[in-house]
């Protein structure tokens, strides 16, 4: 996580994100001024140490005034806080907000490391997960840092708009934001803080094989804020694991997420025609969530709570 401006001094009692400003050029000068010569007018050199949420150490050239980002929900926390003048570019799946598409495209999978070097970026964005980590050295060797985020809870995202805010030289902007959010989720958390009985939900990612929200996923935090569990409550090593049919009948949860009973009813459990024994399914409540407001965390995340918040007390 960011923090802000410190001195190299300082810098070693950093654990997370870290600012420093090494002064080359003026160490150079009293040097020079040391030995009795006549030093000439300079300027020293400002370096940027970062360190991102993977625990990756950064190193930029000066504050960044050219980004973007190669996962769309981090597009969207950059157009929530920067000046859009800094954002140079967009990936294919990036379709929100719509000023986006004023933005040259530059493809995720594969990555387009040409058209990145075209677009001379002085830092990219992107979320654990969505980038793979040889893509980001590969990156790096070509002088390009790639700073990382990764959320396990909805506050996460807030410290991580306050972190790009910190970065980018937008931390009023930032902040302003991300504590008016704040606000939403604590009036959102009070409504449901003594729910006797949370309900058990279960929310599908892919259908063939089976794949879900797991545990350790900002969507058990969503429920938890609405007084609702995640159905999955082992953690497995992917936070998106594959489960078998028996494992979902044993969860037998009472929610289902992850398209309209129609629509489940063709593509699902057709087949798998065992899972209609399970709550959700008896008790029609089965519901389709929009993929890009709920699989983006980011500054819609008050809004993703609002419609699910709708699927469990409609």
């Amino acid at each position: 996580m960011a923090t802000h401006l410190y001195t190299l001094a300082q810098y070693t009692k950093l654990s997370l994100l870290k600012y420093t400003i090494l002064c080359f050029a003026a160490l150079a000068l009293s040097v020079l001024n040391g030995c009795g010569g006549d030093s000439p007018k300079g300027t020293a050199t400002e370096k940027i140490i970062l360190e991102d949420d993977l625990g990756r150490k950064l190193e930029l050239n000066g504050q960044p005034k050219r980004v973007f980002s190669l996962a769309s929900s981090m597009t969207e926390m950059l157009y929530a806080i920067l000046d859009t003048s800094t954002i140079i570019a967009r990936t294919p799946n990036d379709d929100y907000p719509a000023a986006v598409y004023t933005k040259p495209v530059v493809n995720n999978y594969p990555v387009d490391y040409e058209q990145i070097l075209l677009l001379k970026p002085d830092l990219i964005f992107t979320v654990e997960g969505i980038t793979p980590l040889d893509v980001a050295e590969r990156l790096k060797e070509l002088g390009v840092p790639v700073y990382y985020q990764k959320y396990r809870t909805v506050e996460d995202v807030f410290t991580g708009m306050e972190d790009i805010g910190k970065i980018m030289g937008r931390e009023q902007q930032a902040t302003q934001l991300a504590d008016s959010l704040r606000k939403e989720v604590a009036s959102i958390a009070r409504k449901y803080k003594n729910v006797a009985q949370p309900q058990q939900v279960l929310a599908i990612t892919w259908k063939d094989p089976i794949y879900v929200y797991g545990q350790n996923t900002i969507f058990s935090d969503k429920l938890k804020i609405l007084g609702a569990e995640n159905a999955v409550k082992e953690v497995f090593e992917q936070p998106y694991p594959a489960l078998t049919r028996e494992y979902i009948l044993k969860l037998n949860p009472d929610v289902l997420l992850g398209g309209s009973k129609e629509k489940l009813e063709k593509e699902f459990f057709n087949l798998y025609p065992e899972l209609r024994k399970v709550k959700a399914y008896q008790n029609n409540r089965i519901y389709d969530p929009t993929d890009n407001l709920q699989s983006r965390p980011g500054p819609r995340v008050v809004e993703s709570l609002r419609e699910l918040e709708g699927f469990l007390y409609p």
